[in-house]
C-alpha cells in the first residue's frame, strides 16, 4: 500500500523528474482491509492488477522480490539476481504474519476463509457456543479483532444461535489509539451486539480454549480461539534495524545511517501498524524524493493521523485521531464518513484512485477473491 500511494504521489509532485520502478513479487494488488468479509455470506475483499496501477502512475512494474541493498553502490539486488541502481529508494515491503499461539486461529488476511469460514457456519449452527478473540502485545493492529468478532456475533444472531463472543484485549479501553470518544462508542456497540471485553495485559493461550489472563485471575475457558498475529520484521541485508527489528525512520520517513533512502509502512519502527499511517509515510517520503530531483514541493514532515473504519454494525463506524508517537491527541467518531471518499484505504492519492476504479468495468477489479 505505501509503495503505490507513493508512487502516484511522484506522478503528481515530479511527473517528468522522476523514473519511477515498482518492485513486486505479485501481480495483484489485494485491498486488505476488507479481508475480514471474507469468512461470511455476500461481498468479500477485492484485488487490482498491480500492471494497470503501475502504468497509471507512470512506473514500471518488476515481478521480482527484493534480496538486499547495497547503499555503497546504491544498488538494490533481487532475488531473481537482477541489479538496480537506484538515485532514491522507498523500501515498504511490510512484516511477517506469524502465529503467536500455537492453539488459537491467527488472523492472516490471506487466509481468512480456510481459518474462519467454517467455524463461522459451526457457530451459526451452534456447534460451537464460546468464542475468544484475543490480541496479546505490539506490534500489531486490534481493528480486524473486533469487526470479526461483531460479525460473528450477529451471524450467530441471525440464525437464532445461542453464543458468547468475547473479546481480550491489553488496551484499557477498546480501540484506545482512537482516542476517548471513539473508545466509547465501540464499547457501546459492542454491548448493543453481545460482545464482552476483557482488558488483560499478559493473556496466553496455553492450551485449546483455554485463555489465561494473567496472574490471580481466573481463566477463561471457550470451545475456540481466534487470534491476532505477532507481527516480525524482515530483516535485509543492507537495511539497518533498530533494536525491535523494524527499521529506523526519522520524521521524514528517511532510514536512520543510509543516504536517500526512505521507508514506509509496516516495516518501520513507527509503533502503530496502519494503512493511513503507511500512507501517510508514503506522502512524506514521496515529497523528499521529489524534492531531491529537483521539483518545487514544500517540506512535509511525518505527521501521523490514524483513520479507520470499523465493520461490524449496522452501519461503518468512522474513526479519526491525530496521534503524538503512538497516542491520541484528538479524536473523532461518526457514522457519516470523516473523509473523501469515506473507503477503507484512508490514503490521499490510493484512496481515491481505487475509488474510481471500482466504477470502471470488472475487468480492472476482480471482487470476491
Amino acid at each position: 500500500m505505501a509503495a503505490l500511494e507513493a508512487a502516484l504521489a511522484l506522478r503528481e509532485l515530479a511527473p517528468d523528474r522522476v523514473a519511477t520502478t515498482l518492485l513486486s513479487p505479485e501481480g495483484f494488488f489485494s485491498y486488505r482491509p476488507l479481508s475480514v468479509l471474507d469468512p461470511f455470506p455476500g461481498e468479500g475483499g477485492r484485488r487490482y492488477d498491480l500492471e494497470r496501477i503501475a502504468r497509471d502512475a507512470g512506473a514500471e512494474l518488476r515481478r521480482d522480490r527484493l534480496r538486499a541493498v547495497d547503499p555503497s553502490r546504491s544498488e538494490v539486488h533481487t532475488v531473481a539476481g537482477a541489479r538496480l541502481p537506484y538515485d532514491a529508494l522507498l523500501i515498504a515491503y511490510g512484516a511477517e504474519i506469524r502465529p503467536r499461539f500455537d492453539h488459537a486461529r491467527t488472523i492472516d488476511d490471506g487466509l481468512l476463509v480456510a481459518r474462519l469460514r467454517g467455524l463461522v457456519q459451526d457457530v451459526e449452527e451452534g456447534y460451537v457456543r464460546r468464542l475468544a478473540f484475543v490480541a496479546a502485545g505490539p506490534p500489531g493492529w486490534p481493528l480486524p479483532l473486533y469487526e470479526l468478532a461483531l460479525m460473528t456475533s450477529r451471524a450467530a444472531y441471525d440464525m437464532c444461535a445461542q453464543v458468547s463472543v468475547t473479546v481480550v484485549t491489553p488496551e484499557r479501553t477498546p480501540l484506545e489509539v482512537f482516542g476517548d470518544a471513539a473508545s466509547r462508542s465501540v464499547r457501546a456497540l459492542l454491548d448493543r451486539h453481545r460482545v464482552q471485553t476483557i482488558s488483560a495485559a499478559d493473556c496466553d493461550v496455553p492450551a485449546p480454549g483455554h485463555v489465561s489472563l494473567g496472574p490471580d485471575r481466573p481463566a477463561l475457558e471457550v470451545e475456540s480461539v481466534v487470534a491476532m498475529p505477532r507481527l516480525e520484521p524482515r530483516p535485509v541485508p543492507g537495511v539497518p534495524l533498530a533494536p525491535d527489528g523494524f527499521i529506523p525512520v526519522d520524521d521524514r520517513c528517511r532510514v536512520a545511517g543510509l543516504t536517500h533512502v526512505f521507508a514506509a509502512g509496516d516495516a518501520t519502527d513507527f509503533p502503530v501498524k496502519h494503512g493511513s499511517v503507511a500512507a501517510e509515510q508514503a506522502d512524506a517520503a514521496a515529497a523528499g524524493i521529489a524534492r531531491l530531483a529537483g521539483a518545487d514541493v514544500p517540506d512535509a514532515p511525518f505527521a501521523p493521523v490514524l483513520q479507520g473504519i470499523l465493520l461490524g454494525g449496522e452501519r461503518p463506524l468512522y474513526m479519526r485521531a491525530h496521534l503524538n508517537c503512538d497516542q491520541p491527541v484528538d479524536s473523532e467518531c461518526s457514522e457519516e464518513p470523516l473523509w473523501k471518499p469515506g473507503d477503507k484505504i484512508a490514503a490521499r492519492h490510493l484512496g481515491p484512485y481505487l475509488h474510481h476504479a471500482d466504477q470502471l468495468s470488472g475487468s480492472f477489479t476482480a471482487a470476491a477473491l
